[in-house]
This record gives C-alpha cells, sequence and structure tokens, in this order.
C-alpha cells in the first residue's frame, strides 16, 4: 500500500507543480491572450524567460536530489509555486507576467524536477523502468486532462452560454478564478505530498559534496548523456508543439475559446494509454526502439498537418494526425528517462545525470516559444499554423537521427 500511495503522491505532485506556468497556458491560450492583452510572440518571450531559469536549476537540482530527501523537496516547490499562481490571480502587466515565470522557472524545476525522477527511478527498481517512468507520466497525463476537463467547465460556468459574446470583464473574471483554482489546488497538493511521502533524509558532508561533482565531471564525459539530452531536447520541441493546438482549433478549424480548450483536453485523456503503453513495449523492447518508432510517427503525422488545409476532404484527416501526434508525443515523454538504464547510468549518479541531461534537454523552454510565436505571427491564419507543423515534422525527423546516434555509441560502450 506504501507504494502505491507513493507514485499517486508522485503522479499527483508531478503534474499540478506544472499546472500554473502550463495548463492556463496550453489548454487556455487564446483567453490567456486575450486577458493579459499579449500577442503569441509576447507569450513566446515570457516562456523563455521560464526557460532561461529553469535551465539554470536543473543542475544544482540533481545535486541537490542526490543528497535530501524528495519529501521536502517536493512539498516546498509546490507550496512555492502555488504563491505565484495568486500573484498571476491579480492579471499583472507582461514584464511583471515575464518576471513571475522566470520566478515559476525556478519554483517547479529547482527542488522538484530531478527529485520527483529520482524518486520514481528508485520506485521502479531494475527490471520495470519503462513501466515506472510509464505510470509516472501516464498518471501524470490522467490528472491533466481531467483536471483541464473540469476547469474549462469550471471557466465555462462564469461565462454565458453563448460564449462569443461573453464582454472582456467576463472572460477576465471567469480566467482569474480557474488561474485561482489551479493555485490553491497546488497548494493542497503540497501539503500531501508533506504528510504522504517518506523521509529519506541524507544530510551532505564535505566529502559527499566534492565527490558530486566529481561524480558530474564524469557524467559529462559520456557521449550516450550528450545523446539523451539530444533526444529528450526534440523530444520536448515535440510535446511544446502541442501547446498551439487550440490557437489552431480557433483560428483554423473555426471552433470558440472553450471548444478550442475542450478539444486539446479530451486529446489529453490519450497521455496515460500512450505512455503506460509505451512502458511497458520499452521494457520488452527497449526504449531506444520505441522512442525512435515514435519519432517516425510524429515526422509523418506532423507532415501530414502541414500539407492539411480545412476542407471537407481533410478534416478527418486532421483530426486524425491531431490525435496520432498527441498519442506519440506523449509516449516519447513517458520513457525517454528510462534511457538512464539502458545505457546502465549508477543509480548514486541518477539525479546527477537527471540534472544535466535535463539542463541540455530542457533548453526548447528558452528558444522553442518564441521561434513558435514568431512563425505564427508572421503569417497569420492557416499559412502561419502550417509553417509551423512543418518546423515540427523537422525537428522530430532529427530526433531520429538522434535515437540512431544514441544506440551506436551505446553499443561501442557495451
Amino acid at each position: 500500500m506504501k507504494r502505491v500511495t507513493q507514485i499517486i503522491v508522485l503522479i499527483v505532485a508531478g503534474e499540478m507543480i506544472f499546472s500554473l506556468p502550463f495548463h492556463t497556458a496550453r489548454f487556455f491560450r487564446p483567453t490567456l491572450l486575450d486577458v493579459f492583452n499579449i500577442s503569441n510572440t509576447n507569450l513566446g518571450d515570457i516562456f523563455a524567460i521560464y526557460g532561461i531559469t529553469a535551465m539554470l536549476a536543473y543542475f544544482p537540482g540533481g545535486l541537490i536530489a542526490d543528497r535530501y530527501s524528495a519529501r521536502k523537496l517536493l512539498a516546498t516547490s509546490m507550496l512555492a509555486t502555488a504563491f505565484g499562481g495568486f500573484y498571476m490571480a491579480t492579471i499583472p502587466d507582461a514584464f511583471s507576467l515575464a518576471l513571475l515565470y522566470g520566478y515559476w522557472g525556478i519554483t517547479t524545476i529547482f527542488l522538484f524536477w530531478a527529485a520527483m525522477l529520482k524518486a520514481t527511478r528508485e520506485w521502479g527498481g531494475n527490471l520495470s523502468q519503462g513501466k515506472a517512468f510509464g505510470i509516472l507520466d501516464g498518471g501524470r497525463g490522467l490528472v491533466a486532462a481531467a483536471f483541464a476537463v473540469f476547469s474549462v467547465a469550471f471557466m465555462a460556468g462564469f461565462l454565458p452560454e453563448d460564449v462569443v459574446s461573453s464582454t472582456g470583464a467576463e472572460q477576465r473574471a471567469a480566467f482569474r478564478n480557474v488561474i485561482l483554482l489551479y493555485s490553491f489546488t497546488t497548494a493542497a497538493v503540497g501539503v500531501l505530498t508533506w504528510f504522504l511521502l517518506p523521509d529519506t533524509e541524507s544530510l551532505p558532508d564535505q566529502a559527499s559534496i566534492g565527490n558530486s561533482f566529481k561524480g558530474a565531471m564524469s557524467v559529462l564525459h559520456k557521449r550516450t548523456v550528450w545523446a539523451k539530452a539530444g533526444i529528450v531536447i526534440f523530444a520536448y520541441c515535440g510535446y511544446k508543439g502541442l501547446d498551439n493546438l487550440s490557437l489552431y482549433a480557433v483560428q483554423v478549424l473555426g471552433m470558440n475559446e472553450v471548444e478550442g480548450a475542450r478539444l486539446f483536453a479530451y486529446a489529453s485523456y490519450l497521455r496515460p494509454i500512450a505512455a503506460v503503453a509505451a512502458g511497458i513495449v520499452a521494457d520488452r523492447f527497449v526504449a531506444s526502439r520505441v522512442i525512435g518508432l515514435t519519432f517516425t510517427v510524429l515526422t509523418v503525422s506532423f507532415g501530414m498537418l502541414w500539407l492539411a488545409v480545412p476542407e471537407n476532404g481533410w478534416l478527418t484527416i486532421i483530426y486524425a494526425n491531431i490525435y496520432v501526434s498527441v498519442f506519440a508525443v506523449f509516449a516519447i515523454r513517458g520513457i525517454y528517462f528510462a534511457l538512464l538504464q539502458e545505457t546502465k547510468t549508477p543509480t548514486e549518479l541518477t539525479g546527477t545525470t537527471i540534472g544535466i541531461v535535463s539542463f541540455i534537454g530542457y533548453t526548447p523552454e528558452i528558444f522553442f516559444a518564441p521561434i513558435a510565436g514568431r512563425i505564427l505571427d508572421a503569417s497569420p491564419g492557416i499559412e502561419g499554423h502550417q509553417n509551423y507543423f512543418l518546423f515540427l515534422a523537422a525537428l522530430s525527423a532529427v530526433g531520429l537521427f538522434t535515437v540512431f546516434y544514441l544506440v551506436r555509441v551505446n553499443k561501442q560502450h557495451g
């Protein structure tokens, strides 16, 4: 029962920590742009600020995760993140919003990310790494989808039945309530994390701190680590690429803002199925093969969306490829940290390796949103979205070649 409780806590905490900076922009993007009076380019630059502070937090966060209790690190992070949500609910100006995202880059990563993944690897043991990470990400997806559907309905309750006729003031008030909902929930989960996760405190001494830095240097010299980081980069670009699906639904498919949010909320229910299925298959056939296959699927799927136009003959193809791409993205996310076991990463260097791989692998937090925003704003309407999907297809193709490189290097050092 303790093991079940532990993974459930990791799942819920692992998703809610990112709900304020990401769910609000992913599920409610058109509303967020209107309420804060910003453009896609502005929002991309704001996410770049988050990416910079997050990138700086990954490596020291990995060192800390190898030395301190996950219980204390995770709970502290969640309460600090919720505090930022209460400030967001005041609807600050664009500059203050950028500072808030910079703050969130620290609170969601520094004490949280590596600690969560290390706890998950320990939970999975030697034989079930794919399942462990698949269950973590799949469970996170289920939490995200369920909470997104609830929050969309929650926001709709504050708007008139004809959403299109809602005033700016009504949209502002409704979205503020959504932000407060996410903030209170994040704080509550932080408190539960404190009480439900076991305490595995390991106080550092000078020798262990020195060993951590020696370990970090040895990790940096491994080509497999750089290849894993490359895979995370291109997989994460695909994940970030999904952020604009609700905007695509509104601007190209003709949906209203609630319908657009609902489309991606429903698509998010694929995440637990994709992640858990990928985890099971990865334990049977190794993670790198599954990741290579999913990158291939993404390249084709995004390529089809690049060519598609919203006419009767294409609508079925558009919807099919939206769901296929969502499934493939979530499948990769569910298992790319299972590569730690495939490449024989020492257990005592788990946090350090995760910190380094994440430091490099999540750099799309800095560059992806600014590029995506400019692609969309440069050619408003369907052309901008087609150019955007071509960009995603190209990135997925490079991700596939990175998998080939990892397999080759791993064989040479096997």
